[in-house]
């Protein structure tokens, strides 16, 4: 009885290794690169691969490449909308001390997801839909995300993302975008400065210790998020994000 058990639990963590590989290559992946990835027999592979694809929890394409499954979408937006519920109060604090918008945003494939906003009491804010997704290279959460990874690690996003411009200011070549992430980690938080939307300037600290990359931003106007509001924000997303993580990981 012991040995299924523990049978069982160790299927149950190669099953989701599996799903957090397809996750790390972009979303789809080859049979033998899931073999040499997660260092397991390829009959082992191939028996969890047909599981979770009768499950629809991952798909085999027409080249025979393995993708991450239609089913995952649900489960991932209804954990997305309980983590944006949980961190609304810290959102709202942000809101309460700086008077711009606040979001959380975690990684989502190679892209960035909104899960939650506490607006801005102001007419003229910054607006993001909640659910939308975006680039990495060109938003402050996305950056504060990519600061996170390796060079090499931001090299493999953007070859399979591209790197397109918004507007006339966005970071379109890798090496310029590894260099502002350089300025990223040494400063503490990342910048996108009319990169997303003219007009509009966002500063973003990434929340530490969590299991899928996240971060919050607070944007506004440029008018009113200058430098000097860079140095009052800091601290302030700096407490929150620890709130969030120590809240998320109880």
């Amino acid at each position: 009885m012991a040995t299924g058990s523990t049978d069982g639990v160790k299927s149950v963590t190669r099953v989701f290794d599996l799903l957090e590989l397809i996750a790390d290559a972009g979303g789809d992946v080859t049979l033998s690169e899931l073999s040499a990835a997660a260092e397991l027999p390829l009959p082992t592979i191939h028996r969890l691969l047909r599981t979770l694809v009768s499950r629809g929890y991952a798909r085999q394409l027409q080249n025979r490449r393995y993708a991450l499954g239609p089913r995952l979408v649900r489960l991932g937006e209804v954990a997305n909308r309980k983590f944006g519920q949980m961190a609304m109060p810290q959102l709202k604090q942000v809101v309460e001390q700086l008077g711009e918008t606040a979001n959380l945003a975690t990684l989502d494939g190679d892209r960035v997801i909104y899960v939650s906003q506490a607006p801005s009491p102001h007419a003229m804010r910054m607006f993001t839909e909640v659910g939308r997704r975006s680039y990495l290279h060109s938003t402050s959460v996305g950056k504060a995300i990519l600061a996170g990874m390796t060079d090499e690690q931001v090299r493999e996003i953007v070859a399979r993302t591209g790197m397109p411009a918004n507007t006339e200011h966005t970071i379109t070549d890798v090496e310029s975008l590894l260099a502002d992430l350089a300025k990223t980690r040494k400063r503490g938080y990342a910048v996108d400065d009319n990169e997303q939307e003219i007009g509009v300037r966002c500063f973003a600290v990434a929340v530490p210790d969590m299991a899928v990359p996240t971060a919050v931003s607070v944007s506004g106007p440029v008018a009113r998020v200058s430098g000097d509001f860079a140095e009052r924000a800091l601290p302030v997303l700096e407490e929150i994000v620890a709130e969030i993580a120590v809240t998320t990981n109880q």
